[in-house]
């Protein structure tokens, strides 16, 4: 990964690569997996194909399913499912034209509506990719685990404190089952962010005192409303600007920012937080109700603080940096340098190609899944990415509120942002959120 490699990473999640990468020898052993029923097992564990299914076929669906390909050529995407055809359709275009023969969908393997994923989940597909808007992964990744499925599940894992609670329980089955979740936390898999995290953790810096995380870009795409569309699939299409279904910036997007952080406290999570936000470039109903900037200040139990800035407006300067200042110096986590006592550049090993398989940790994420499944060692990161989840959850709880909020109080919310049906029809659009007067629950 390059300097600018950290921020490319954050701001390119939506695209679909079309790279060829090499894909380096493993070193799996030839073990079986005896989990559950519908789960590879036996043959070489190095060569034997991996069947893969794909729940959720946005961009990012896409993307996911084509990173997967390229981490492991023997792979193949077999099933696709998703609550629109021409959504499906188009994926599965475009999949097709990165991933050539590895590309085995069938017809009676595309499912439709929002029965899909169970439909997908009764094939015997070993691994899952769940990339479905945000509020789908708990109740996805819990099926998948029960259906006896390894899952690569999308960040976040979760939009609200009982989406998180669930992943925390299937987490734990996952583990009593021996199958592999694999979050889309992808930084944790950068080999430069690996490295300079490993002098952070040597305490390179000293004690850390502050962390401060940005994700401030401008606007994203919207869909306008067509007048065939009711509330639920005008909702649906437009999901990004709906709490219920993507939870907002905050927990869609500057989780990748305050997982870094996490990471960085080595998963000690904060104990409290406040901050503020607001909707004063995006009013139109065109985008739902979600706020388009917010500012949080995380409080650790040792007096750290995180300070957290993310805003999506035209017009305005990009930043995604993510930096540490400790008691002997500071860390540019993007670029992967460390400045102060101890002065450090993260640089390639000599001879290593640039842009290769090695650098581009969406592929990394499933290469590191695979492994885990070829091995028969399973790997469950679920747990930290379901905290981190709750991190930015908190810190919308907070700006939505204008409340101080506790972890705990995080943690035990009962606010269930589940619609009463999952049906298109009428689905009321909740009203902005204006802190003193919106409440916490």
């Amino acid at each position: 990964m390059n300097q600018q490699s950290g921020d490319q990473a954050l701001q390119a999640e939506s695209q679909v690569t079309r790279r060829t990468f090499i894909q380096q020898a493993g070193t799996a052993t030839a073990a079986g997996l005896a989990a559950a029923p519908s789960v590879w097992a036996g043959g070489d564990a190095q060569t034997e194909t991996l069947h893969v299914g794909l729940i959720g076929c946005g961009s990012r669906g896409s993307g996911a399913a084509v990173n997967a390909m390229q981490a492991d050529p023997n792979t193949k995407l077999v099933a696709m499912a998703d609550v629109f055809e021409d959504k499906l359709k188009a994926s599965a275009d475009r999949i097709k034209k990165s991933i050539g023969k590895q590309f085995a969908v069938k017809p009676d393997q595309e499912f439709i509506g929002f029965d899909a994923y169970e439909k997908l989940l009764q094939t015997d597909v070993d691994v899952v990719l769940l990339t479905t808007p945000p509020h789908f992964r708990p109740l996805h990744l819990k099926q998948a685990i029960a259906a006896g499925k390894h899952v690569f599940a999308e960040k976040p894992v979760a939009v609200d404190a009982p989406g998180v609670r669930s992943v925390m329980e299937t987490c734990r089955l996952a583990r009593q089952k021996k199958l592999s979740i694999m979050s889309g936390l992808m930084l944790r898999y950068s080999k430069a962010m690996q490295e300079t995290m490993n002098r952070v953790h040597d305490g390179q810096l000293g004690k850390i005192v502050t962390l401060q995380t940005n994700y401030n870009i401008n606007g994203l795409w919207s869909h306008p409303r067509k007048p065939e569309w009711s509330d639920m699939e005008w909702q649906m299409r437009n999901w990004y600007y709906f709490t219920w279904l993507s939870g907002g910036q905050l927990v869609e997007q500057h989780v990748h920012g305050l997982d870094l952080m996490s990471w960085t406290m080595q998963n000690e999570y904060p104990v409290k937080c406040f901050g503020l936000g607001g909707r004063q470039s995006r009013v139109d109903p065109l985008y739902g109700h979600i706020f388009d900037h917010h500012a949080i200040c995380y409080e650790y139990s040792g007096g750290e603080r995180c300070f957290a800035y993310c805003r999506q407006q035209d017009g305005t300067d990009i930043d995604t940096s993510q930096l540490i200042f400790g008691s002997k110096g500071s860390a540019d986590l993007n670029r992967n340098t460390l400045s102060g006592a101890k002065t450090w550049r993260y640089s390639r090993a000599r001879g290593r190609a640039r842009g290769g398989v090695q650098d581009l940790p969406y592929v990394q994420e499933h290469a590191a899944l695979f492994e885990s499944i070829r091995t028969a060692n399973p790997i469950c990161n679920g747990e930290y990415a379901a905290k981190s989840s709750l991190m930015a959850i908190m810190g919308r709880m907070a700006s939505y509120t204008g409340k101080n909020i506790t972890w705990d109080e995080a943690w035990n919310s009962r606010e269930d942002l589940t619609p009463p049906e999952y049906a298109f029809g009428p689905l009321k659009v909740p009203p902005v959120a204006q802190p003193g007067k919106t409440r916490f629950f």
